[in-house]
């Protein structure tokens, strides 16, 4: 099978109607931009990273993580925690939700989650994971997903056997990141090892990890034999990437954005930014994405400057038209 040509991902009982996934990313994967990235063609979007014992205090801005609108459906939510128990009762709280998906986060590298045995230090004991999937799965009918790294110093077992593991306590697909937790997000991408989880299960692998255009995703197609791709820092600032790689899948040729597609798409996403969460904050918000719809073009450290200092949606649209008007 040609798997870039390869239209459908199906996970559990979940079809999707293609096979590139929007990542879930702490502080930047709110409603607007999912639903941004929804329109540009991602199959699955995700919230950004949930504490599974936060929701079930429930703490008012987790609940605000969990908020959706219609047109990002279908929404994954990505659960972190390492207590079976509060896995499973978090599970049961986002039934009142109506998500697709259920993500169990092994791979997060940040130390104040890894510290509390969460995130990717679970992939130094699966034996526990192995009991946390098991949890999140008989909690919900829904499907279950994991997402791991590609190792951590002192793990006893490799990514593949570790998948295994997971598969067989109840997970219906494994997105893997090609890094170890040392790593972070640097570094090459070891498609290697994405290729041996691949190899090991035979629940659908999705690869992670430096897909930024179409040529970086026939890459990790053809050296992993993945199923679908998660987009992350790869999406910022660019959500047309799912749209050429829908071009690359269907054969059809793709157009890259103009200067004016880009400012007008940045000034789109700060509205929706703004009318999720006001515009005080949703300018905020807008600070660490917005610079990314210019990176590249002549003076981009000097943009960066001046949208990190916008407070208002009226500097917003005074910076794009300052860009447009010397490009």
């Amino acid at each position: 099978m040609n798997q870039t040509k390869t239209r459908q991902l199906r996970i559990g009982s979940l079809e999707l109607a293609g096979r590139f996934l929007l990542a879930p990313l702490a502080g930047i994967s709110d409603s607007s931009f999912r639903r941004i990235a929804k329109r540009k063609g991602a199959a699955l979007v995700y919230t950004e990273m949930v504490s599974a014992k936060a929701l079930e205090q429930n703490n008012r801005n987790t609940a605000e993580l969990l908020r959706m609108k219609d047109e990002e459906k279908p929404v994954g939510v990505q659960l972190f925690g390492h207590e079976p128990d509060v896995m499973a009762r978090a599970t049961r709280m986002l039934e009142d939700y109506d998500f697709a998906l259920v993500d169990i986060n092994m791979g997060c590298p940040v130390p104040k989650v890894v510290k509390n045995g969460e995130g990717s230090a679970l992939m130094k004991d699966p034996e526990l994971a192995g009991e946390v999937v098991r949890s999140v799965r008989s909690a919900t009918d829904k499907p279950v997903t994991v997402k791991i790294r590609t190792g951590f110093e002192g793990a006893r077992i490799s990514a593949a056997d570790f998948a295994k593991i997971l598969e067989q306590a109840g997970a219906d697909a494994i997105t893997v990141h090609g890094r170890r937790r040392e790593q972070y997000y640097s570094g090459e991408v070891d498609t290697a090892a994405i290729r041996s989880v691949k190899e090991a299960v035979s629940i659908p692998v999705i690869g992670n990890g430096d897909v930024r255009d179409a040529a970086s995703a026939r890459r990790m197609f053809d050296e992993t034999g993945c199923d679908g791709l998660m987009i992350g820092r790869g999406a910022i600032g660019d959500p047309w990437i799912f749209a050429e790689l829908a071009a690359m899948q269907s054969g059809e040729a793709f157009t890259p954005p103009t200067m004016e597609e880009k400012g007008a798409m940045l000034l789109e996403q700060a509205s929706l930014s703004m009318e999720e969460h006001g515009e005080k904050m949703g300018v905020m918000r807008m600070r660490g994405i917005a610079g990314w719809y210019f990176r590249g073009i002549h003076g981009a450290a000097s943009v960066r400057d001046r949208i990190h200092n916008a407070s208002t949606y009226e500097e917003l649209k005074q910076i794009v038209a300052d860009v447009l008007r010397l490009t």
